[in-house]
């Protein structure tokens, strides 16, 4: 088995379930150290037990609600106290709420940026001074197939995840010749509890219950690609064919697909 992940150090923000959860569980499980970092300190507690186990793998967490900047900032200052090599950062926590622009309010868009757009921004530049030093990390931002092509009822969602498309294809320029790879991983419907807060109507999740991806697959597929020079990993395959085509005459595409856009 290849040892690309061996005894590597890497940071899964939103860890605590769903793609985070499975993404530290296949970190460890390829030999790397999971890092956690989300809210639930028994979830994270439990996680690590069992990782430890499981694999007899160093596993650590840290507890933080990202959308509070303080607790950001502190923690990040544990952590990098706490381990003098890190290898690599994913961020992957992430909220969403299907709304029509007009029925939502400014106070859950306020939250969808700070969660989705500005902690991670933050966390990333707190750790950049580090990996530029090491000379060596890979940075994953879990984007979605939103921020390639928008919907209705998901503006303001869509708008973050162009928001961490557009900031990681600039940041991977800047930091290439510090040999720090950025990916950005772009995703359609995933089975995870992303829906109890995004759709609790239920009603997306019915009628794209045959699409979704499974957080493991996606998680296995993610480890193909660590520190591995990859701009983006996008799937499921078929709806990144649909995003270029989008691209290309978003007016005939908006026309073509305007049953399936409305599906929420």
């Amino acid at each position: 088995m290849e040892q690309r992940l061996e005894n590597k150090k890497i940071i899964v923000t939103g860890a605590s379930s769903g793609i985070g959860e499975r993404i530290a569980w296949h970190i460890a499980k390829n030999g790397g150290i999971p890092i956690l970092v989300a809210r639930s300190t028994e979830k994270m507690q439990k996680q690590c037990n069992e990782i430890r186990q499981t694999f007899n793998s160093s596993c650590y967490y840290y507890t933080a609600d990202l959308t509070h900047q303080d607790e950001l900032l502190q923690m990040t200052d544990v952590l990098l106290r706490e381990h003098s090599k890190i290898d690599g950062l994913i961020n992957n926590a992430g909220m969403g709420k299907f709304e029509l622009v007009e029925e939502m309010s400014l106070k859950e868009v306020v939250l969808m940026f700070q969660l989705n757009v500005l902690s991670l921004m933050q966390f990333t530049k707190k750790l950049l001074p580090h990996f530029q030093q090491n000379q060596q990390a890979h940075i994953v931002n879990i984007g979605s197939q939103a921020g390639k092509i928008s919907t209705p009822k998901s503006a303001a969602y869509a708008a973050t995840k162009h928001a961490v498309i557009g900031y990681s294809n600039s940041l991977r320029m800047e930091v290439a010749k510090d040999h720090i790879y950025v990916t950005t991983v772009n995703l359609g419907p995933v089975d995870t509890n992303f829906f109890a807060q995004a759709d609790p109507s239920g009603m997306y999740q019915k009628n794209v219950r045959k699409y979704m991806l499974n957080p493991d697959h996606v998680a296995r597929k993610l480890m193909k690609y660590l520190f591995k020079r990859k701009r983006e990993i996008n799937m499921p395959w078929w709806m990144e064919i649909g995003s270029k085509f989008y691209h290309i005459s978003p007016g005939l595409m908006e026309k073509l697909l305007e049953k399936q856009f409305s599906k929420k």
